[in-house]
């Protein structure tokens, strides 16, 4: 099974409804999960949001939060995944912003990718953070990010159901 396959069956064995924020993975996340026949009852809203403005504008993620931390970080990717959460009936949201490369960008290596999961539950939000560094070409960094994100999101999910804090 593919990677999608498996978040699929996962967001629908737990009853999970899913939104995106996505910054260098650019739509790529809710592309993946839209190959799959059915997934369509599983993805509430997807967003592609590559300006700083556009994040500010449709995520609310801080302007302050830009300027201390830069765009790309775990602290923007947080905020843009409770953005989309607040905005959305979703009760999980997965978020990536980075740099895809070629080249470095402001000191950051290419293929440092910032990622997000954010959980709505009955107790609140659950968020977890991670950046890791991805290489090969820009398409590749970028279908392995968002393989990652999805990969991952069972993990994350696994965690709040056991009452762990981010």
């Amino acid at each position: 099974m593919s990677t999608a396959d498996l978040a699929v069956a996962y967001l629908r064995d737990h009853s999970l409804r899913l939104t995106t924020a996505e910054s260098c993975t650019a739509g790529k996340i809710v592309t993946l999960l839209s190959e799959v026949e059915g997934s369509g009852e599983l993805i509430e809203s997807g967003y592609v949001v590559y300006s700083p403005e556009a994040k500010q504008r449709l995520l609310n993620v801080s302007p302050k939060t830009i300027e201390t931390f830069n765009l790309t970080s775990c602290e923007v990717a947080r905020e843009m995944a409770l953005g989309a959460l607040c905005d959305s009936p979703a009760n999980v949201a997965l978020a990536t912003t980075g740099i895809l490369g070629p080249s470095d960008v402001d000191g950051i290596p290419a293929g440092t990718i910032c990622f997000a999961w954010a959980f709505q539950t009955d107790q609140g939000q659950s968020v977890f953070t991670r950046q890791l560094r991805f290489f090969g070409s820009r398409c590749e960094v970028q279908r392995q990010a968002a393989e990652h994100a999805l990969e991952s999101m069972s993990h994350f999910h696994r965690r709040v159901l056991a009452g762990e804090q981010a």
